[in-house]
């Protein structure tokens, strides 16, 4: 009896601590999220833009959750867009001060930055920029500026892009562990490293013509806040013209060579200050915080923006993972909103499982009935990414969006080689002839081969119907587009994949267009788990992010990428419409 009664006070005191912690928590948090009131601008005030964490497209329930203490330190690419059209508006803020080393976001993310930056321009405000080195993505985003500064024994990254492609044929034959590999599509080669030691034809025209046409965007918009036209730029790039802080300002890359000392007494200048007075500096991440709370429309109507980030895999997802159930949930809560006058599906992915990729197109032919759905396409849609956009009411794209990549592949691991060098022997036992269609420990017969290949050939030809149909164009046409062929965001408008050139706002204002709505709010699926939630889901142990992160640090960040891409490898399950390879442009 005794021992009874002493289990039941043990369980009931843990429920009572567990109870009094999960209070201090949301106590502790509350005080936390109402300190967001005390995030004050003083007048003539400076926003100083540090983007150094890893930028996606959204984040989640970002400023809304009383939790979200307990999450990621990151911002998502609408907070960073709302808070510099809020600044623009902002009497307080005389101008934005840039400085940023390593900017963490895709190719296309910082063209909508770099835009917004520019609109911003346009109220009269000024914008500085200043770095101890700049890298070239940092540059393109700099370059916006009115003046440009650099520490005196900095340097300027300025030589073109560059893109490398890892292969592992050697590797396989060597550990006895290869890739059996089942592809269609001329382009497909993301198998390519699998088969080979070094780099197709086919390969090398696609990736040179794709990393040609991002450049010249770059340097179209470098040309014009620099006024170097785009012939000198080229000459400035082969030529290393921007290596020395020296070089950078005579070739016109840069305005000024200063300390960073230097460089505030000229922010000073610019908002009418003495040398010896205060720099009122904002803090952006303070400013998010202030700017989420402003500029939001609560009209009647809304027009619901579903975010599609990742790679698409079978399961649930999440804020980094395209599932077709949190995507399918996210796609019919908005179809079925009265309130919900149209959809907007913004797409960053370079593909993955061909299985999850149909299920959410058929979820958003669905939803077309319905109302309308744009797209808009953001660092990357390719392959996945392009097949659940193919069927939009109409697609945008920003110039440097890789997208295409309409093409599929199958990888199956093989130990068979390295099982008979360590003496290993699997026999299989089965009750049909096709019982036992492989073993991960004996060679791939031509008979399961074929199958394989078969099924390959049915995904290619569905998803090219799916592509024929979305696009108004022959199967002929649409094949000659396909091969697994990737494109940039301008010769993907030439081709007809998509059909304007522009960004998420854009996107959002055509599918109210096309609604027939002139005021609207905005209303963004899906959600996230919030930091709370992961917190207590993480308590259990160490969490998948941690462990990364430790690994990481304690292998370098190269050996990391490498062991990512023979991971991602290694898991891929059925067939894959994924990009043609892993595109690390530098």
């Amino acid at each position: 009896m005794n021992f009874l009664r002493n289990l039941l006070a043990a369980i009931l005191g843990c429920l009572v601590a567990f109870g009094i912690i999960f209070v201090m928590f949301f106590v502790f948090a509350s005080l936390l999220g109402s300190g967001e009131e005390t995030v004050v601008v003083k007048n003539n005030s400076v926003l100083e833009l540090q983007l150094q964490s890893s930028i996606n497209d959204y984040v989640g329930n970002s400023g809304n959750d009383p939790f979200d203490v307990f999450g990621e330190n990151s911002l998502g690419l609408d907070e960073i867009l709302n808070a510099i059209a809020v600044a623009k508006e902002d009497n307080d803020i005389k101008g934005i001060s840039i400085n940023n080393t390593f900017l963490m976001a895709g190719l296309a993310q910082s063209q909508e930055i770099r835009r917004a930056l520019e609109d911003f321009r346009e109220s009269g405000k000024f914008i500085y920029t200043y770095s101890d080195f700049y890298m070239q993505k940092d540059y393109y985003l700099a370059s916006v500026a009115d003046s440009i500064f650099l520490n005196p024994v900095g340097m300027l990254d300025f030589k073109g892009l560059s893109s490398e492609v890892l292969f592992f044929k050697d590797l396989q034959e060597k550990t006895g562990v290869k890739m059996e590999v089942i592809r269609h599509g001329k382009y497909k080669s993301a198998v390519e490293p699998f088969l080979s030691n070094e780099m197709s034809d086919a390969n090398r025209t696609q990736i040179k013509e794709l990393i040609g046409s991002l450049w010249d965007s770059m340097i179209e918009e470098i040309s014009s806040g620099r006024n170097i036209s785009p012939e000198n730029l080229n000459t400035i790039a082969d030529t290393l013209g921007g290596r020395t802080p020296e070089l950078a300002k005579t070739n016109g890359l840069i305005d000024g060579i200063a300390f960073y000392d230097q460089y505030e007494n000229s922010l000073r200048r610019a908002i009418g200050v003495l040398d010896s007075e205060d720099l009122n500096v904002i803090n952006f991440d303070d400013y998010v915080i202030r700017s989420n709370k402003k500029n939001k429309k609560s009209r009647k109507d809304k027009i619901a923006v579903i975010f599609a980030q990742g790679q698409i895999l079978y399961g649930e997802g999440g804020s980094d993972i395209i599932g077709q159930g949190i995507m399918n949930k996210a796609i019919r809560k908005a179809k079925d909103d009265e309130a919900v006058k149209a959809i907007v599906l913004r797409v960053d992915s370079p593909g993955g499982s061909a299985l999850v990729s149909d299920i959410i197109w058929r979820e958003i032919e669905l939803a077309k009935e319905v109302k309308p759905v744009v797209v808009s396409m953001g660092n990357v849609a390719a392959s996945g990414g392009y097949y659940i956009a193919a069927g939009a009411d109409k697609i945008f794209a920003e110039p440097t969006t890789i997208t295409g990549s309409i093409g599929v592949f199958g990888t199956i691991p093989n130990m068979a080689e390295l099982a008979a060098d360590i003496g290993i022997n699997a026999e299989q036992v089965g009750t049909n002839k096709n019982a036992v269609d492989y073993s991960l420990f004996e060679p791939m017969t031509d008979e399961f081969r074929g199958m394989v290949q078969e099924g390959i050939e049915d995904v290619y030809e569905t998803f090219l119907s799916r592509v024929s149909a979305g696009r108004g164009i022959t199967l002929a046409e649409a094949d000659s587009l396909a091969q697994g062929r990737v494109w940039s965001g301008v010769d993907a408008k030439r081709l007809g994949l998509v059909d304007e050139l522009g960004n998420l706002e854009d996107a959002i204002a055509e599918a109210a267009k096309m609604a027939e709505v002139e005021e609207y709010g905005i209303k963004k699926f899906p959600r996230y788990k919030s930091g709370f939630e992961k917190l207590m889901e993480d308590l259990g142990g160490v969490s998948t992010e941690a462990k990364q992160s430790f690994i990481e640090e304690e292998i370098g960040q190269e050996a990391y990428s490498i062991l990512k891409q023979v991971k991602s490898a290694m898991e891929q399950k059925g067939v894959q419409a994924r990009m043609p390879f892993v595109l690390d442009i530098k």
